[in-house]
Protein backbone atom coordinates (compact mmCIF):
# COMPACT_ATOMS: atom_id res chain seq x y z
CA UNK A 1 0.00 0.00 0.00
CA UNK A 2 0.95 3.66 -0.09
CA UNK A 3 3.51 4.18 2.75
CA UNK A 4 2.29 7.72 3.39
CA UNK A 5 -1.29 6.53 3.86
CA UNK A 6 -0.39 3.52 5.98
CA UNK A 7 2.05 5.38 8.19
CA UNK A 8 -0.09 8.41 8.81
CA UNK A 9 -3.25 6.41 9.47
CA UNK A 10 -1.37 4.13 11.86
CA UNK A 11 0.05 7.12 13.74
CA UNK A 12 -3.37 8.73 14.01
CA UNK A 13 -5.07 5.48 15.01
CA UNK A 14 -8.01 5.91 12.66
CA UNK A 15 -8.50 2.23 11.78
CA UNK A 16 -11.76 2.24 13.69
CA UNK A 17 -13.54 4.58 11.31
CA UNK A 18 -12.09 3.59 7.92
CA UNK A 19 -15.42 2.32 6.66
CA UNK A 20 -17.43 5.27 7.93
CA UNK A 21 -15.05 7.72 6.29
CA UNK A 22 -15.13 5.78 3.01
CA UNK A 23 -18.95 5.77 2.96
CA UNK A 24 -19.19 9.47 3.72
CA UNK A 25 -16.43 10.33 1.27
CA UNK A 26 -18.13 8.37 -1.52
CA UNK A 27 -21.40 10.23 -0.91
CA UNK A 28 -19.55 13.55 -0.90
CA UNK A 29 -17.83 12.73 -4.20
CA UNK A 30 -21.22 11.80 -5.72
CA UNK A 31 -22.69 15.11 -4.54
CA UNK A 32 -19.67 16.94 -5.90
CA UNK A 33 -19.97 15.28 -9.30
CA UNK A 34 -23.73 15.89 -9.42
CA UNK A 35 -23.35 19.57 -8.59
CA UNK A 36 -20.44 20.12 -10.93
CA UNK A 37 -22.08 18.35 -13.85
CA UNK A 38 -25.60 19.71 -13.59
CA UNK A 39 -24.64 23.24 -12.64
CA UNK A 40 -21.36 23.77 -14.44
CA UNK A 41 -22.34 22.08 -17.69
CA UNK A 42 -25.19 24.56 -18.01
CA UNK A 43 -22.69 27.42 -17.55
CA UNK A 44 -24.50 28.89 -14.57
CA UNK A 45 -21.56 30.90 -13.30
CA UNK A 46 -23.43 32.68 -10.50
CA UNK A 47 -21.50 33.13 -7.28
CA UNK A 48 -23.95 30.93 -5.37
CA UNK A 49 -23.37 28.05 -7.78
CA UNK A 50 -19.61 28.29 -7.44
CA UNK A 51 -19.90 28.49 -3.67
CA UNK A 52 -22.07 25.40 -3.54
CA UNK A 53 -19.56 23.24 -5.42
CA UNK A 54 -16.60 24.81 -3.65
CA UNK A 55 -18.17 24.11 -0.26
CA UNK A 56 -18.23 20.38 -1.03
CA UNK A 57 -14.58 20.48 -2.09
CA UNK A 58 -13.67 22.31 1.12
CA UNK A 59 -15.39 19.64 3.21
CA UNK A 60 -13.58 16.89 1.30
CA UNK A 61 -10.30 18.69 1.89
CA UNK A 62 -10.80 18.95 5.64
CA UNK A 63 -12.01 15.40 6.18
CA UNK A 64 -9.30 13.80 4.03
CA UNK A 65 -6.64 15.82 5.85
CA UNK A 66 -8.05 14.65 9.18
CA UNK A 67 -7.58 11.03 8.05
CA UNK A 68 -4.02 11.59 6.87
CA UNK A 69 -4.74 11.54 3.13
CA UNK A 70 -2.55 14.54 2.37
CA UNK A 71 -2.32 13.97 -1.39
CA UNK A 72 -6.07 14.06 -1.68
CA UNK A 73 -6.35 17.05 0.62
CA UNK A 74 -3.76 18.94 -1.44
CA UNK A 75 -5.65 18.20 -4.65
CA UNK A 76 -8.89 19.49 -3.12
CA UNK A 77 -7.06 22.59 -1.93
CA UNK A 78 -5.79 23.31 -5.45
CA UNK A 79 -9.25 22.77 -6.88
CA UNK A 80 -10.67 25.34 -4.46
CA UNK A 81 -8.49 27.97 -6.12
CA UNK A 82 -10.16 27.52 -9.53
CA UNK A 83 -13.71 27.46 -8.20
CA UNK A 84 -14.09 31.23 -8.33
CA UNK A 85 -16.15 33.58 -10.51
CA UNK A 86 -12.89 35.06 -11.82
CA UNK A 87 -11.69 31.74 -13.24
CA UNK A 88 -15.19 30.91 -14.44
CA UNK A 89 -15.39 34.13 -16.44
CA UNK A 90 -11.91 33.66 -17.91
CA UNK A 91 -12.08 29.91 -18.64
CA UNK A 92 -15.81 29.16 -18.66
CA UNK A 93 -15.61 26.41 -21.26
CA UNK A 94 -12.71 24.52 -19.62
CA UNK A 95 -13.84 24.60 -16.00
CA UNK A 96 -16.46 21.80 -16.29
CA UNK A 97 -13.83 19.45 -17.76
CA UNK A 98 -11.44 20.14 -14.89
CA UNK A 99 -14.14 19.69 -12.27
CA UNK A 100 -15.34 16.39 -13.73
CA UNK A 101 -11.75 15.16 -14.05
CA UNK A 102 -11.28 16.04 -10.38
CA UNK A 103 -14.37 14.01 -9.49
CA UNK A 104 -12.86 10.99 -11.27
CA UNK A 105 -9.56 11.52 -9.46
CA UNK A 106 -11.28 11.77 -6.09
CA UNK A 107 -13.10 8.51 -6.81
CA UNK A 108 -9.88 6.75 -7.90
CA UNK A 109 -8.11 7.96 -4.76
CA UNK A 110 -10.95 6.66 -2.62
CA UNK A 111 -10.71 3.22 -4.25
CA UNK A 112 -6.94 3.21 -3.67
CA UNK A 113 -7.53 4.21 -0.05
CA UNK A 114 -10.05 1.39 0.49
CA UNK A 115 -7.72 -1.21 -1.07
CA UNK A 116 -4.68 0.24 0.70
CA UNK A 117 -3.04 0.57 -2.73
CA UNK A 118 -0.76 3.19 -4.23
CA UNK A 119 -2.51 6.45 -4.99
CA UNK A 120 -3.03 7.18 -8.70
CA UNK A 121 -1.03 9.88 -10.45
CA UNK A 122 -2.88 13.15 -10.98
CA UNK A 123 -0.18 15.14 -12.75
CA UNK A 124 -2.44 15.83 -15.73
CA UNK A 125 -5.09 17.27 -13.44
CA UNK A 126 -2.55 19.47 -11.66
CA UNK A 127 -1.48 20.78 -15.06
CA UNK A 128 -5.10 21.55 -16.02
CA UNK A 129 -5.62 23.43 -12.75
CA UNK A 130 -2.46 25.48 -13.25
CA UNK A 131 -3.62 26.32 -16.77
CA UNK A 132 -6.92 27.68 -15.42
CA UNK A 133 -5.10 29.81 -12.87
CA UNK A 134 -3.14 31.52 -15.65
CA UNK A 135 -5.50 34.30 -16.80
CA UNK A 136 -4.93 35.20 -20.48
CA UNK A 137 -3.96 38.77 -21.34
CA UNK A 138 -7.16 39.29 -23.31
CA UNK A 139 -9.10 38.68 -20.13
CA UNK A 140 -6.87 40.80 -17.90
CA UNK A 141 -9.41 43.60 -17.65
CA UNK A 142 -12.24 41.19 -16.94
CA UNK A 143 -10.19 39.43 -14.31
CA UNK A 144 -9.16 42.68 -12.68
CA UNK A 145 -12.79 43.66 -12.44
CA UNK A 146 -13.67 40.25 -11.04
CA UNK A 147 -11.01 40.64 -8.35
CA UNK A 148 -13.01 43.54 -6.98
CA UNK A 149 -15.96 41.23 -6.35
CA UNK A 150 -16.82 40.31 -2.76
CA UNK A 151 -15.33 37.24 -1.08
CA UNK A 152 -16.60 33.75 -1.79
CA UNK A 153 -17.74 33.06 1.80
CA UNK A 154 -17.83 29.30 1.10
CA UNK A 155 -18.72 28.32 4.64
CA UNK A 156 -19.19 24.69 5.65
CA UNK A 157 -22.62 23.33 6.56
CA UNK A 158 -21.77 23.55 10.26
CA UNK A 159 -20.56 27.14 9.94
CA UNK A 160 -23.70 28.07 8.02
CA UNK A 161 -25.78 26.55 10.79
CA UNK A 162 -23.92 28.62 13.39
CA UNK A 163 -24.42 31.77 11.29
CA UNK A 164 -28.11 30.96 10.87
CA UNK A 165 -28.60 30.46 14.60
CA UNK A 166 -26.87 33.76 15.38
CA UNK A 167 -29.01 35.63 12.84
CA UNK A 168 -32.25 34.16 14.15
CA UNK A 169 -31.23 35.00 17.72
CA UNK A 170 -31.13 38.61 16.59
CA UNK A 171 -27.34 38.98 16.61
CA UNK A 172 -25.96 41.16 13.77
CA UNK A 173 -23.74 38.95 11.58
CA UNK A 174 -21.40 40.28 8.89
CA UNK A 175 -19.52 38.55 6.08
CA UNK A 176 -16.18 40.36 5.89
CA UNK A 177 -13.56 40.07 3.13
CA UNK A 178 -10.17 41.75 3.69
CA UNK A 179 -7.60 41.93 0.90
CA UNK A 180 -4.03 41.87 2.19
CA UNK A 181 -1.85 44.61 0.74
CA UNK A 182 0.31 43.03 -2.02
CA UNK A 183 3.26 45.08 -0.74
CA UNK A 184 3.03 43.44 2.66
CA UNK A 185 6.19 41.35 3.10
CA UNK A 186 5.05 39.16 5.99
CA UNK A 187 1.65 37.75 5.10
CA UNK A 188 1.52 35.32 8.01
CA UNK A 189 2.14 38.17 10.47
CA UNK A 190 -0.43 40.30 8.63
CA UNK A 191 -2.96 37.49 8.92
CA UNK A 192 -2.30 37.18 12.66
CA UNK A 193 -2.88 40.92 13.11
CA UNK A 194 -6.12 40.75 11.10
CA UNK A 195 -7.31 37.81 13.18
CA UNK A 196 -6.63 39.71 16.41
CA UNK A 197 -8.62 42.71 15.14
CA UNK A 198 -11.55 40.48 14.16
CA UNK A 199 -11.61 38.71 17.53
CA UNK A 200 -11.52 42.09 19.24
CA UNK A 201 -14.52 43.28 17.22
CA UNK A 202 -16.95 40.49 18.07
CA UNK A 203 -17.43 36.72 17.90
CA UNK A 204 -15.69 35.08 14.94
CA UNK A 205 -18.00 32.31 13.70
CA UNK A 206 -15.92 31.32 10.67
CA UNK A 207 -12.52 32.30 9.30
CA UNK A 208 -10.61 31.64 6.07
CA UNK A 209 -7.79 30.71 6.15
CA UNK A 210 -7.94 28.94 9.47
CA UNK A 211 -4.26 29.02 10.49
CA UNK A 212 -1.00 30.90 9.93
CA UNK A 213 0.53 28.17 7.77
CA UNK A 214 -2.25 28.41 5.18
CA UNK A 215 -2.06 32.21 5.37
CA UNK A 216 1.45 32.37 3.90
CA UNK A 217 0.14 32.69 0.33
CA UNK A 218 -3.35 34.04 0.95
CA UNK A 219 -4.58 37.25 -0.69
CA UNK A 220 -8.03 37.58 0.87
CA UNK A 221 -9.07 36.86 4.45
CA UNK A 222 -12.75 35.99 4.88
CA UNK A 223 -14.67 35.95 8.12
CA UNK A 224 -18.19 35.59 9.46
CA UNK A 225 -18.39 37.92 12.45
CA UNK A 226 -21.18 38.41 14.97
CA UNK A 227 -20.77 41.94 16.32
CA UNK A 228 -22.84 44.68 17.93
CA UNK A 229 -20.62 47.36 16.38
CA UNK A 230 -21.89 49.37 13.44
CA UNK A 231 -20.87 48.48 9.91
CA UNK A 232 -19.03 51.80 9.58
CA UNK A 233 -17.03 51.20 12.75
CA UNK A 234 -16.13 47.69 11.64
CA UNK A 235 -14.93 49.07 8.32
CA UNK A 236 -12.55 51.50 10.00
CA UNK A 237 -11.26 48.87 12.45
CA UNK A 238 -10.55 46.38 9.65
CA UNK A 239 -8.87 48.90 7.34
CA UNK A 240 -5.42 48.39 8.87
CA UNK A 241 -2.83 50.73 7.29
CA UNK A 242 -0.11 48.98 5.21
CA UNK A 243 -1.78 45.63 5.94
CA UNK A 244 -5.28 45.68 4.40
CA UNK A 245 -5.78 47.29 1.00
CA UNK A 246 -9.50 46.59 0.54
CA UNK A 247 -12.42 45.90 2.87
CA UNK A 248 -15.78 44.45 1.89
CA UNK A 249 -18.54 44.07 4.51
CA UNK A 250 -22.05 42.76 3.96
CA UNK A 251 -24.65 42.13 6.63
CA UNK A 252 -26.23 38.67 6.63
CA UNK A 253 -30.02 38.82 6.54
CA UNK A 254 -32.36 36.00 7.56
CA UNK A 255 -33.70 35.84 4.01
CA UNK A 256 -30.18 35.13 2.71
CA UNK A 257 -29.82 31.90 4.66
CA UNK A 258 -30.50 28.71 2.67
CA UNK A 259 -33.91 27.20 3.33
CA UNK A 260 -32.57 23.99 4.81
CA UNK A 261 -30.78 25.89 7.54
CA UNK A 262 -34.02 27.46 8.72
CA UNK A 263 -35.11 23.95 9.68
CA UNK A 264 -32.98 24.32 12.79
CA UNK A 265 -35.68 26.39 14.46
CA UNK A 266 -38.34 23.85 13.54
CA UNK A 267 -36.23 21.06 14.97
CA UNK A 268 -35.74 23.04 18.18
CA UNK A 269 -39.51 23.40 18.51
CA UNK A 270 -40.04 19.72 17.78
CA UNK A 271 -37.37 18.74 20.31
CA UNK A 272 -39.10 20.94 22.90
CA UNK A 273 -42.43 19.20 22.22
CA UNK A 274 -40.81 15.78 22.58
CA UNK A 275 -39.20 16.80 25.87
CA UNK A 276 -42.47 18.26 27.16
CA UNK A 277 -44.55 15.23 26.16
CA UNK A 278 -42.00 12.89 27.71
CA UNK A 279 -42.37 14.61 31.07
CA UNK A 280 -46.15 14.32 31.21
CA UNK A 281 -47.31 11.94 33.87
CA UNK A 282 -44.09 12.16 35.90
CA UNK A 283 -44.76 12.49 39.61
CA UNK A 284 -44.11 15.87 41.14
CA UNK A 285 -44.93 19.34 39.97
CA UNK A 286 -41.89 20.22 37.90
CA UNK A 287 -41.69 23.17 35.59
CA UNK A 288 -40.38 22.03 32.19
CA UNK A 289 -37.17 23.72 31.25
CA UNK A 290 -36.55 25.08 27.79
CA UNK A 291 -34.45 22.73 25.67
CA UNK A 292 -30.77 23.55 25.79
CA UNK A 293 -29.10 25.05 22.78
CA UNK A 294 -27.97 22.24 20.53
CA UNK A 295 -30.79 19.86 21.52
CA UNK A 296 -32.00 19.93 17.91
CA UNK A 297 -28.65 18.67 16.74
CA UNK A 298 -28.84 15.88 19.32
CA UNK A 299 -32.37 15.01 18.15
CA UNK A 300 -31.23 14.80 14.55
CA UNK A 301 -28.20 12.69 15.47
CA UNK A 302 -30.34 10.28 17.48
CA UNK A 303 -33.00 9.99 14.75
CA UNK A 304 -30.53 8.61 12.20
CA UNK A 305 -28.80 5.27 12.60
CA UNK A 306 -26.38 3.63 10.16
CA UNK A 307 -26.96 -0.13 9.98
CA UNK A 308 -24.94 -2.62 7.98
CA UNK A 309 -26.92 -4.13 5.09
CA UNK A 310 -26.17 -7.68 6.24
CA UNK A 311 -28.03 -7.05 9.50
CA UNK A 312 -31.09 -5.84 7.60
CA UNK A 313 -30.91 -8.94 5.39
CA UNK A 314 -30.79 -11.11 8.51
CA UNK A 315 -33.93 -9.44 9.87
CA UNK A 316 -35.59 -9.84 6.47
CA UNK A 317 -34.81 -13.58 6.47
CA UNK A 318 -36.22 -13.96 9.98
CA UNK A 319 -39.42 -12.20 8.93
CA UNK A 320 -39.63 -14.62 6.01
CA UNK A 321 -39.33 -17.53 8.44
CA UNK A 322 -42.12 -16.02 10.55
CA UNK A 323 -44.36 -15.83 7.49
CA UNK A 324 -43.67 -19.51 6.81
CA UNK A 325 -44.49 -20.24 10.45
CA UNK A 326 -47.77 -18.34 10.08
CA UNK A 327 -48.70 -20.52 7.10
CA UNK A 328 -47.91 -23.66 9.12
CA UNK A 329 -50.15 -22.45 11.95
CA UNK A 330 -52.98 -21.74 9.53
CA UNK A 331 -52.70 -25.26 8.13
CA UNK A 332 -52.70 -26.68 11.65
CA UNK A 333 -55.79 -24.61 12.52
CA UNK A 334 -57.57 -25.94 9.43
CA UNK A 335 -56.86 -29.53 10.49
CA UNK A 336 -57.94 -28.75 14.06
CA UNK A 337 -61.17 -27.21 12.73
CA UNK A 338 -62.02 -30.39 10.84
CA UNK A 339 -61.67 -32.57 13.93
CA UNK A 340 -62.91 -30.17 16.61
CA UNK A 341 -65.28 -27.79 14.84
CA UNK A 342 -67.35 -27.15 17.98
CA UNK A 343 -64.47 -26.88 20.41
CA UNK A 344 -64.57 -23.41 22.13
CA UNK A 345 -60.76 -23.28 21.99
CA UNK A 346 -61.03 -23.10 18.20
CA UNK A 347 -62.45 -19.54 18.33
CA UNK A 348 -59.71 -18.37 20.67
CA UNK A 349 -57.05 -19.85 18.40
CA UNK A 350 -58.57 -18.16 15.35
CA UNK A 351 -58.64 -14.76 17.10
CA UNK A 352 -55.04 -15.13 18.30
CA UNK A 353 -53.85 -16.10 14.82
CA UNK A 354 -55.71 -13.21 13.20
CA UNK A 355 -54.01 -10.82 15.64
CA UNK A 356 -50.64 -12.42 14.92
CA UNK A 357 -51.23 -12.14 11.16
CA UNK A 358 -51.98 -8.41 11.43
CA UNK A 359 -48.83 -7.74 13.46
CA UNK A 360 -46.74 -9.88 11.14
CA UNK A 361 -48.03 -8.03 8.08
CA UNK A 362 -47.10 -4.69 9.66
CA UNK A 363 -43.67 -6.03 10.60
CA UNK A 364 -43.18 -7.26 7.05
CA UNK A 365 -44.08 -3.85 5.62
CA UNK A 366 -41.75 -2.03 8.03
CA UNK A 367 -38.80 -4.27 7.19
CA UNK A 368 -39.44 -3.84 3.48
CA UNK A 369 -39.42 -0.06 3.90
CA UNK A 370 -36.01 -0.23 5.57
CA UNK A 371 -34.51 -1.66 2.39
CA UNK A 372 -36.26 0.85 0.14
CA UNK A 373 -34.16 3.66 -1.32
CA UNK A 374 -35.06 6.29 -3.94
CA UNK A 375 -33.98 5.49 -7.51
CA UNK A 376 -32.30 8.91 -7.47
CA UNK A 377 -29.26 7.09 -6.06
CA UNK A 378 -29.01 5.27 -9.39
CA UNK A 379 -30.25 8.02 -11.72
CA UNK A 380 -27.70 10.54 -10.43
CA UNK A 381 -24.87 8.88 -12.36
CA UNK A 382 -26.52 9.12 -15.79
CA UNK A 383 -26.09 12.85 -16.53
CA UNK A 384 -22.35 12.22 -16.54
CA UNK A 385 -22.70 9.11 -18.74
CA UNK A 386 -24.91 10.94 -21.26
CA UNK A 387 -22.52 13.86 -21.36
CA UNK A 388 -19.43 11.69 -21.91
CA UNK A 389 -21.00 9.44 -24.57
CA UNK A 390 -22.51 12.41 -26.42
CA UNK A 391 -19.14 14.14 -26.44
CA UNK A 392 -17.43 11.00 -27.69
CA UNK A 393 -20.00 10.59 -30.48
CA UNK A 394 -19.96 14.28 -31.40
CA UNK A 395 -23.63 14.80 -30.52
CA UNK A 396 -25.63 17.28 -28.49
CA UNK A 397 -27.84 15.28 -26.12
CA UNK A 398 -29.80 16.33 -23.03
CA UNK A 399 -31.09 14.03 -20.30
CA UNK A 400 -34.48 14.59 -18.65
CA UNK A 401 -35.08 12.70 -15.40
CA UNK A 402 -38.39 12.27 -13.58
CA UNK A 403 -39.71 10.02 -10.83
CA UNK A 404 -36.37 9.99 -9.02
CA UNK A 405 -38.15 9.80 -5.65
CA UNK A 406 -39.65 6.39 -6.50
CA UNK A 407 -38.56 3.84 -3.89
CA UNK A 408 -37.07 0.46 -4.78
CA UNK A 409 -35.29 -2.35 -2.94
CA UNK A 410 -31.59 -1.51 -2.55
CA UNK A 411 -30.48 -4.90 -3.89
CA UNK A 412 -32.61 -4.60 -7.02
CA UNK A 413 -31.52 -1.01 -7.53
CA UNK A 414 -27.85 -2.02 -7.49
CA UNK A 415 -28.54 -4.83 -9.98
CA UNK A 416 -30.23 -2.40 -12.39
CA UNK A 417 -27.15 -0.18 -12.67
CA UNK A 418 -25.53 -2.14 -15.51
CA UNK A 419 -28.70 -2.71 -17.61
CA UNK A 420 -29.69 0.94 -17.38
CA UNK A 421 -26.18 2.04 -18.28
CA UNK A 422 -26.34 -0.03 -21.49
CA UNK A 423 -29.78 1.30 -22.37
CA UNK A 424 -28.82 4.93 -21.80
CA UNK A 425 -25.56 4.58 -23.74
CA UNK A 426 -27.41 2.92 -26.62
CA UNK A 427 -30.03 5.67 -26.61
CA UNK A 428 -27.30 8.27 -27.08
CA UNK A 429 -25.18 6.30 -29.55
CA UNK A 430 -27.84 4.44 -31.61
CA UNK A 431 -31.08 6.29 -30.92
CA UNK A 432 -30.21 9.97 -31.19
CA UNK A 433 -28.85 11.03 -34.56
CA UNK A 434 -26.33 13.72 -35.37
CA UNK A 435 -27.32 17.38 -35.37
CA UNK A 436 -27.34 17.43 -39.19
CA UNK A 437 -29.54 14.33 -39.38
CA UNK A 438 -32.01 15.72 -36.85
CA UNK A 439 -32.23 19.11 -38.55
CA UNK A 440 -32.88 17.39 -41.89
CA UNK A 441 -35.73 15.45 -40.25
CA UNK A 442 -37.25 18.67 -38.89
CA UNK A 443 -36.16 18.04 -35.30
CA UNK A 444 -34.15 20.25 -32.93
CA UNK A 445 -30.39 19.80 -33.20
CA UNK A 446 -30.23 18.72 -29.55
CA UNK A 447 -31.56 15.24 -28.90
CA UNK A 448 -33.19 14.19 -25.65
CA UNK A 449 -33.07 11.00 -23.61
CA UNK A 450 -35.84 10.54 -21.04
CA UNK A 451 -35.40 8.53 -17.83
CA UNK A 452 -38.52 7.95 -15.73
CA UNK A 453 -39.58 5.73 -12.82
CA UNK A 454 -42.94 5.11 -11.13
CA UNK A 455 -44.83 2.54 -9.07
CA UNK A 456 -47.47 0.32 -10.64
CA UNK A 457 -49.08 -2.13 -8.26
CA UNK A 458 -46.37 -4.21 -6.61
CA UNK A 459 -43.87 -3.35 -9.32
CA UNK A 460 -41.60 -0.47 -10.22
CA UNK A 461 -41.51 0.61 -13.85
CA UNK A 462 -38.40 2.32 -15.24
CA UNK A 463 -38.57 3.79 -18.73
CA UNK A 464 -35.68 4.80 -20.99
CA UNK A 465 -36.85 6.70 -24.06
CA UNK A 466 -35.26 8.81 -26.78
CA UNK A 467 -36.60 11.09 -29.51
CA UNK A 468 -34.20 9.78 -32.13
CA UNK A 469 -34.43 7.88 -35.38
CA UNK A 470 -36.16 4.76 -34.08
CA UNK A 471 -35.32 1.15 -35.03
CA UNK A 472 -35.32 0.11 -38.69
CA UNK A 473 -37.12 -3.26 -38.63
CA UNK A 474 -35.96 -4.17 -42.14
CA UNK A 475 -32.34 -3.64 -41.12
CA UNK A 476 -33.02 -5.55 -37.91
CA UNK A 477 -34.27 -8.61 -39.79
CA UNK A 478 -31.41 -8.43 -42.29
CA UNK A 479 -28.78 -8.26 -39.54
CA UNK A 480 -30.36 -11.20 -37.70
CA UNK A 481 -30.21 -13.31 -40.86
CA UNK A 482 -26.65 -12.18 -41.60
CA UNK A 483 -25.44 -13.17 -38.13
CA UNK A 484 -27.18 -16.55 -38.34
CA UNK A 485 -29.56 -15.87 -35.47
CA UNK A 486 -32.61 -16.80 -37.58
CA UNK A 487 -33.23 -17.97 -41.13
CA UNK A 488 -34.51 -15.68 -43.89
CA UNK A 489 -37.92 -17.40 -43.99
CA UNK A 490 -38.33 -17.04 -40.22
CA UNK A 491 -37.37 -13.38 -40.41
CA UNK A 492 -40.21 -12.65 -42.82
CA UNK A 493 -42.75 -14.44 -40.62
CA UNK A 494 -41.74 -12.56 -37.47
CA UNK A 495 -44.16 -9.97 -36.14
CA UNK A 496 -42.82 -6.47 -35.58
CA UNK A 497 -42.68 -7.03 -31.81
CA UNK A 498 -40.82 -10.32 -32.19
CA UNK A 499 -38.41 -8.61 -34.59
CA UNK A 500 -37.75 -5.90 -32.01
CA UNK A 501 -36.99 -8.56 -29.41
CA UNK A 502 -34.12 -9.80 -31.59
CA UNK A 503 -31.96 -7.00 -30.18
CA UNK A 504 -31.72 -8.99 -26.93
CA UNK A 505 -30.00 -11.92 -28.65
CA UNK A 506 -26.36 -12.46 -27.75
CA UNK A 507 -23.93 -10.95 -30.24
CA UNK A 508 -26.60 -8.98 -32.07
CA UNK A 509 -25.90 -5.36 -33.00
CA UNK A 510 -27.03 -2.97 -35.73
CA UNK A 511 -23.94 -0.77 -35.42
CA UNK A 512 -22.05 -0.39 -38.69
CA UNK A 513 -18.67 -0.47 -36.91
CA UNK A 514 -17.32 -1.52 -33.54
CA UNK A 515 -16.42 1.45 -31.37
CA UNK A 516 -15.56 1.97 -27.72
CA UNK A 517 -19.21 2.83 -27.09
CA UNK A 518 -21.03 0.02 -28.92
CA UNK A 519 -21.05 -2.47 -31.75
CA UNK A 520 -20.04 -5.69 -29.96
CA UNK A 521 -23.59 -6.93 -29.37
CA UNK A 522 -23.07 -7.60 -25.67
CA UNK A 523 -25.05 -4.88 -23.89
CA UNK A 524 -28.65 -5.86 -24.62
CA UNK A 525 -27.99 -9.52 -23.84
CA UNK A 526 -26.75 -8.40 -20.41
CA UNK A 527 -29.94 -6.39 -19.94
CA UNK A 528 -32.18 -9.41 -20.55
CA UNK A 529 -30.04 -11.69 -18.38
CA UNK A 530 -30.23 -9.31 -15.41
CA UNK A 531 -33.97 -8.81 -15.84
CA UNK A 532 -34.52 -12.58 -15.84
CA UNK A 533 -32.47 -12.88 -12.66
CA UNK A 534 -34.55 -10.16 -11.00
CA UNK A 535 -37.81 -11.87 -12.07
CA UNK A 536 -38.61 -8.78 -14.09
CA UNK A 537 -39.60 -8.06 -17.68
CA UNK A 538 -38.43 -5.70 -20.39
CA UNK A 539 -40.52 -4.41 -23.28
CA UNK A 540 -39.26 -2.44 -26.26
CA UNK A 541 -41.31 -0.27 -28.61
CA UNK A 542 -40.13 1.87 -31.49
CA UNK A 543 -41.44 4.11 -34.23
CA UNK A 544 -39.18 4.86 -37.14
CA UNK A 545 -38.29 8.53 -37.15
CA UNK A 546 -39.85 9.18 -33.73
CA UNK A 547 -37.76 7.26 -31.24
CA UNK A 548 -37.43 4.12 -29.14
CA UNK A 549 -38.64 3.29 -25.63
CA UNK A 550 -37.62 0.53 -23.21
CA UNK A 551 -39.84 -0.33 -20.27
CA UNK A 552 -38.33 -2.31 -17.39
CA UNK A 553 -40.63 -3.86 -14.79
CA UNK A 554 -39.16 -5.21 -11.57
CA UNK A 555 -40.74 -6.28 -8.26
CA UNK A 556 -40.52 -3.89 -5.34
CA UNK A 557 -38.52 -6.51 -3.48
CA UNK A 558 -37.34 -10.09 -3.90
CA UNK A 559 -37.65 -10.85 -0.20
CA UNK A 560 -41.24 -12.15 -0.22
CA UNK A 561 -44.21 -11.46 -2.45
CA UNK A 562 -47.90 -12.34 -2.46
CA UNK A 563 -48.78 -15.18 -4.80
CA UNK A 564 -51.81 -16.97 -6.22
CA UNK A 565 -51.75 -20.70 -5.42
CA UNK A 566 -53.42 -23.25 -7.71
CA UNK A 567 -53.20 -26.94 -8.51
CA UNK A 568 -52.75 -28.52 -11.92
CA UNK A 569 -52.58 -32.27 -12.25
CA UNK A 570 -52.11 -32.67 -8.53
CA UNK A 571 -49.12 -30.30 -8.45
CA UNK A 572 -49.18 -27.00 -6.54
CA UNK A 573 -48.08 -23.84 -8.37
CA UNK A 574 -47.57 -20.24 -7.22
CA UNK A 575 -47.80 -17.18 -9.49
CA UNK A 576 -46.98 -13.63 -8.32
CA UNK A 577 -50.18 -11.62 -7.96
CA UNK A 578 -48.62 -8.81 -9.99
CA UNK A 579 -48.51 -11.20 -12.97
CA UNK A 580 -52.17 -12.25 -12.71
CA UNK A 581 -54.31 -10.47 -15.31
CA UNK A 582 -57.56 -12.42 -15.01
CA UNK A 583 -58.99 -15.44 -13.20
CA UNK A 584 -61.72 -17.41 -14.96
CA UNK A 585 -63.29 -20.86 -14.73
CA UNK A 586 -63.35 -22.94 -17.92
CA UNK A 587 -65.75 -25.83 -18.54
CA UNK A 588 -64.52 -29.07 -20.08
CA UNK A 589 -66.43 -28.50 -23.33
CA UNK A 590 -64.58 -25.19 -23.84
CA UNK A 591 -61.20 -26.93 -24.09
CA UNK A 592 -60.17 -27.82 -27.66
CA UNK A 593 -57.20 -29.70 -29.09
CA UNK A 594 -54.87 -28.17 -31.67
CA UNK A 595 -51.99 -30.27 -33.03
CA UNK A 596 -52.65 -32.89 -30.38
CA UNK A 597 -52.29 -30.29 -27.63
CA UNK A 598 -55.04 -28.88 -25.42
Amino acid sequence: GDPEVEGELARRGVDGYHKNFAKYFFCAVCNFEDGSLVLLSEKLWASEVIRRVRRIVHTLKGDSAACGLHKLSELAHELEDVLTPQVASAHGGDLPEVVLAAADSFDAMLVAYQKNAKLPLVDALHKMIRHLLQVPASNAQTASEAVQEPGQFAWTEYEQLMISEAVHRGDPVYNIALRIDPNSLMRAAAFQLIRNVLHGSGTVIALRPEDNVAAANVEVVEAALASTQSEEKLFHRCRIPSIVSEVHIEKVAASQMPEHELLGDLLEEQAAKVVASGREGIEGDRTPKAPARGSAAVAVAESTLRVDATRIDAVMNLVGELIIGKSMLHRTLTEFDKQHARDPVRTKLADAMAFQARILDELHKCVLKIRMVPVEQLFRRFPRIVRDVAKQCGKDVALEISGQNTDLDKGILDSLAEPLMHLVRNAVDHGVGSAEERLAAGKPARGTVFLNAYHQGTQVVIEVRDDGRGIDLALLRAQAVKKGIIKAEEAQRLSDQDALNLIFESGFSTAAEITEVSGRGIGMDVVRTVMDRLKGTIHVSSQKGRGTAFQLRVPLTLASIQTLLFRVGGRLFAVPLSSVVEITRIADHEIHKVDQRE
